[in-house]
C-alpha cells in the first residue's frame, strides 16, 4: 500500500504549524513541521517530503532563500510560500526563485488544500523559473493586501517569467497602465522600453501609421511607429476596443505572422514585443454588435486579467489613502494624518471613479484644507460637493437637511454619468436597491443589536424575507454589538 504524501511545514509561528497540520492531516497527509529553515533544509537534503510549505521569515534563515537550494538539489519537489508580507514584490520574489505557489497571510485553508492537491499532481512545468534577478524593490504603486489583490499579484507574478498576451479588463480608474506596467517591469523584457499607446486618444486615421509607422517622400521621410519604439519591451495597447475595424485587421495580422510593414512601405519588420492590452468595455458585446473582431479578441485574451473595482475591495481604502497621503507629503504637501472615522466615510463611498476617484479626493483635500488630520466631516464634506458638481446641482447647504429622494438622485445621476462617459452599465436596479437596502438593513440590526425578529418588525418584513435579504446581500450580522 503506497503511504500518504509527506508535507514538510516550515514557520516560525507555532499556531500557524499546529493549525496546517490538523488540517493536512485530516486530509490525509502526512506532516513534519519546524519553526527553523535549517531544520527544513536537512529534511530535504535527506530525502524527506512530497511537498515543501514554507514562510517567509524564519529565526535562522529565509524561506525564500532555500528555494533556489531546494530546486537545485531537487528539482521535483514542490514548493508553496506563505508570507504576511503580503505585497507584489513578494509574490513575485517566490514565484521567479521557482515557488509552484505564493499565499498571502491569513489564507483559506480550503485554498490551501486545493493548492496542494494540485502540486502534488500537477506535471512538470517546461523551463519552471529559477531565476533572482527581479527588481530589488517595490517600487509600483499597486497597493492592497485583499483577497482580490493577492489574485492579482499571483497572476502577475506567474506571468513575469513568459511572453503570453494578457488583456486586462476593468473599469476606468481601476489601475490597468500599472498592472502593464508591473508586467514589464517585473518580467524578463524590463530592459527594454514600454510603450503605452491609448487607442480612444488617437484620430481614427493615424492610428495604423501610429502603431506602425509610415514611410513617405519628402522631408517627413521614415518615421517608426509604436511596435517599433517598443522592440525588445512591451506595447501596451489600451483602450483596445476603441480600436477601428481596419487596424484590428492589421494588428490580427502581425499577431499572428510576427511582423508588420510600416504605411507605405514594403520590407517586412520584426515584431519583437510582449502585446498587453486593455479596456473598460464589454468586447463580447462589441463583437456581438460587430465593432471588434472575435479572431482578433481570442488573439489578445490570451490571459484574461480582470480588476476588481474599488467597491470590491473596500479594505484596501486605508493603505491607499494613506500611500496617497504620503506622495502628498513627498511632493511638498506637508505631513497628514487621517482619523478612523474618515476612513469609514471613505469605506461607505460607492467609487464609480475607482481607485483614480480616491486619489484625486486626497489630493484635493490636501491642497485645499491646512488641518493636520483629516477628518469624517472634511471627508464627507468634499464627497458631497464632488457629488453635488459632477450632477450639476448644489451641494447641501450646512447645517440643512437632504431629503433621501435627492441624495438617491444624486447617486443614480453619477451612476448615469458614468455610462455616457463610456463605463458599462448593467443591472443598474437591482445595484442601486441593494445600495439603499444593505445600509438600511445593516443600521437596523445594529439598533436591534443583531436581533432579527426586532429587527424584522422594524423593517415591516417577514423574518424569513429578512434572513434571505440579509444572505443575499452578504450582511455580517453579531448579536450584541452595536
Amino acid at each position: 500500500m503506497t503511504p500518504p504524501p509527506t508535507i514538510l511545514v516550515a514557520d516560525d509561528d507555532r499556531s500557524i504549524r499546529t493549525v496546517l497540520g490538523q488540517a493536512l492531516g485530516r486530509a490525509g497527509y502526512q506532516v513534519r513541521s519546524t519553526p527553523y529553515a535549517s531544520t527544513l533544509w536537512q529534511w530535504v537534503e535527506e530525502g524527506e517530503g512530497d511537498l515543501v510549505i514554507t514562510d517567509v521569515v524564519m529565526p535562522d534563515g529565509s524561506g525564500l532563500d532555500l528555494i533556489p537550494r531546494i530546486r537545485q538539489t531537487r528539482p521535483d519537489l514542490r514548493i508553496v510560500v506563505m508570507s504576511a508580507q503580503s505585497t507584489l514584490t513578494m509574490a513575485v520574489k517566490a514565484m521567479q526563485r521557482g515557488a509552484f505557489e505564493y499565499l498571502a497571510k491569513p489564507f483559506d485553508l480550503a485554498e490551501l488544500q486545493a493548492v496542494v492537491a494540485r502540486a502534488l499532481t500537477a506535471p512538470a512545468r517546461e523551463g519552471e523559473s529559477t531565476q533572482q534577478d527581479g527588481p530589488p524593490e517595490e517600487r509600483l504603486p499597486l497597493i492592497g493586501q485583499s483577497v482580490a489583490m493577492q489574485a492579482i499579484y499571483r497572476t502577475i507574478a506567474r506571468l513575469t517569467t513568459s511572453d503570453l498576451t494578457v488583456m486586462i479588463t476593468g473599469e476606468s480608474g481601476t489601475g490597468k497602465e500599472l498592472v502593464a506596467y508591473a508586467l514589464h517591469e517585473y518580467g524578463h523584457r524590463r530592459n527594454g522600453p514600454f510603450v503605452a499607446v491609448n487607442m480612444a486618444a488617437i484620430p481614427r486615421t493615424q492610428i495604423e501609421s501610429e502603431l506602425f509607422g509610415y514611410e513617405r517622400d519628402g522631408v517627413q521621410g521614415r518615421m517608426p511607429g509604436r511596435f517599433e519604439q517598443a522592440s525588445g519591451g512591451t506595447l501596451f495597447l489600451d483602450e483596445i476596443g476603441d480600436m477601428p475595424q481596419e487596424a484590428q485587421t492589421r494588428l490580427l495580422r502581425v499577431l499572428q505572422e510576427g511582423e508588420f510593414t510600416t504605411v507605405g512601405g514594403t520590407r517586412p519588420l520584426k515584431a519583437d514585443v510582449r502585446i498587453v492590452a486593455a479596456t473598460h468595455r464589454d468586447l463580447r458585446q462589441a463583437i456581438q454588435s460587430g465593432t471588434f473582431r472575435e479572431d482578433l479578441f481570442y488573439r489578445l485574451n490570451v490571459v484574461p486579467l480582470r480588476l476588481p473595482p474599488l467597491r470590491e475591495r473596500l479594505e484596501d481604502i486605508p493603505l491607499l489613502a494613506r500611500h496617497f497621503l504620503n506622495q502628498c507629503r513627498e511632493e511638498g504637501g506637508g505631513y497628514r494624518q487621517i482619523d478612523e472615522d474618515a476612513i469609514s466615510s471613505l469605506q461607505a463611498w460607492r467609487w464609480p471613479g475607482n481607485v483614480r476617484e480616491l486619489e484625486n479626493l486626497i489630493r484635493r483635500v490636501v491642497v485645499l484644507h491646512s488641518q493636520e488630520t483629516i477628518t469624517r466631516d472634511l471627508v464627507e464634506t468634499e464627497l458631497a460637493e464632488n457629488l453635488a458638481l459632477e450632477s450639476g446641482r448644489e451641494p447641501p447647504v450646512e447645517g440643512g437637511g437632504e431629503a433621501l429622494v435627492d441624495a438617491v438622485s444624486r447617486h443614480i445621476g453619477r451612476y448615469l454619468q458614468a455610462g455616457r462617459d463610456g463605463v458599462s452599465l448593467y443591472d443598474l436596479h437591482a445595484r442601486i436597491i441593494a445600495e439603499v437596502e444593505r445600509p438600511l438593513i445593516q443600521m437596523t440590526l445594529a439598533e436591534t443589536r443583531g436581533n432579527q425578529i426586532k429587527a424584522a418588525a422594524m423593517l415591516g418584513l417577514n423574518r424569513n424575507t429578512l434572513r434571505k435579504k440579509i444572505r443575499d446581500l452578504e450582511i455580517p450580522v453579531v448579536r450584541g454589538v452595536v
